[in-house]
Order: structure tokens, then C-alpha cells, then sequence
């Protein structure tokens, strides 16, 4: 099965409403290559101004309920109320920085796709435990522990995410990004059969235009996440362009 490349920049906590000129620019780029699916997801205040824009847009957490006496957190179907498209869950910054659980994710996964978004589930290991050899039955315990219950194999995608790689310049090998899909593909395809093949695998950790080819032609990568590198078109662009050539 034939995968759109996926490049997906994360704004984390940046962006105020000057930045949208960045995001226009980024969206009119992208439409050159009509080949890849690119979105953005800024921060929850920034969600409506850039949806009109015309670009996917999406949030970059949500809580697993739909609403309620939650102070300071932002539902599902207020996201798709304010113009999101997909969300972001799971991300290492929200499971080290704000203790989530496997059982959150899964949770906020499946509070996602009921509200019609799609959803980008981030797994990934820390450094101690790619150095102890035990990444790959790290990261699978986090797939399985984190996957809805039921869903739509086309509204979902697994990005992958090296705890120790995220903003530090440090990037795995291709042989080792590569087999870390392979797997994360392999045990999608005992969970939920033949429909694996549509799930998108994105990688992400330090991507940008040098490294993003050699990273995009990489069997089993599917697109990226982007952090840093995608708060400008000047440097988010380039991924983009590498995704549509090796697509």
C-alpha cells in the first residue's frame, strides 16, 4: 500500500498571533507539493486564527473528556469547534512533564476520534533504555498500551520519538529508525490486522532539511513531527521538499 508522506509541525508553547504570517507562508509552500499532507499544530489560542488560513491545523493535547469542571484544559470537540483537524497525544513532554499514563493517552486517543479528529499517538524511550538495548520492547509496550479500543487505521498515525533525539541535535541511526517502525508496524499488524498498512508512521527527534531525506526514505517513515523546525517556512519547507521527493 502506496502511504502519503505526513509532515506534521509541533509549535509546542510558541507562537503569538505575528507568527501567523510564518503559518501562511508554510501552507502556500506546501501547496506545491500536492503529494504530501502537511499540518500545523500551535498552541490552543492560535487553533482558530490559523484554521482559516486555509491549512490542516490541530491541537496538540486534549482531555479525554468531552467536557466538564476541568480548569484550564481544552476538549476534543472544542478543537474541532475552533477549526482543528487532528491533535497530537502522548507527546514525551506531556508523559514526563505531566506524569501521563499509557491509560491517558489511550484515553484521550479515543476522545479524539469520537470528536472527529485525527490523531498523532507519540511514543518513544528514553536514553538509559536505548543504551540498555531495550527500545524496541519499550516503545510496543507504549503502542499497546496507548491504542484505542476501535478505530479507523486511516485517522490514525504512530509517531515515533526518541526521548533523548527531541531538540538536541542527537538523530538515531537510519538502520535503527527503520527497524523501530518495522516493529511498531509489525505489532500494529497483530493488533489490528490488514489495516495496519494505513496507519502512517511519522519519525521525529532534531528533524530538519539537512537530515529529513535520508530520515524520509527510510523504510516504514511515513512523515515526520517537527518541532523547532517548523516555526518557520524557512526552515520547515525543506522537510516538506524532501518528503515530496523520496514520496
Amino acid at each position: 500500500m502506496v502511504r502519503r508522506k505526513y509532515v506534521v509541525g509541533n509549535w509546542k508553547m510558541n507562537g503569538l498571533s505575528g507568527a501567523l504570517a510564518e503559518a501562511e507562508a508554510i501552507f502556500a509552500g506546501a501547496r506545491a507539493h500536492e503529494a504530501v499532507d502537511v499540518a500545523l499544530c500551535p498552541p490552543f489560542t492560535l487553533i482558530g486564527p490559523m484554521a482559516a488560513l486555509g491549512g490542516a491545523t490541530g491541537g496538540q493535547d486534549c482531555h479525554p473528556q468531552p467536557s466538564g469542571a476541568f480548569t484550564g484544559s481544552v476538549s476534543a470537540p472544542m478543537l474541532a469547534d475552533a477549526g482543528a483537524a487532528l491533535v497530537i497525544v502522548g507527546h514525551s513532554e506531556r508523559r514526563e512533564g505531566f506524569a501521563e499514563r499509557d491509560a491517558d493517552v489511550k484515553a484521550k486517543a479515543g476522545a479524539a476520534l469520537t470528536a472527529g479528529l485525527s490523531v498523532i499517538l507519540c511514543v518513544g524511550e528514553p536514553l538509559g533504555v536505548r543504551e540498555s538495548g531495550g527500545a524496541i520492547d519499550y516503545v510496543l509496550a507504549q503502542v499497546q498500551g496507548s491504542l484505542p479500543g476501535d478505530f479507523d487505521p486511516a485517522r490514525l498515525a504512530v509517531a515515533y520519538e526518541p526521548i533523548w533525539a527531541i531538540g538536541t541535535g542527537r538523530v538515531p541511526t537510519i538502520e535503527d529508525v527503520a527497524a523501530m517502525h518495522g516493529a511498531i508496524r509489525a505489532a500494529l499488524s497483530d493488533r489490528i490486522g490488514e489495516g495496519a498498512a494505513a496507519v502512517r508512521l511519522l519519525y521525529g527527534g532534531s528533524v530538519n532539511g539537512d537530515n529529513a531525506a535520508d530520515l524520509l526514505g527510510a523504510r516504514d517513515v511515513d512523515g515526520a513531527l517537527v518541532g523547532g523546525a517548523s516555526l518557520t517556512a524557512a526552515k520547515f519547507l525543506p522537510i516538506v521538499e524532501a518528503a515530496a521527493r523520496v514520496g
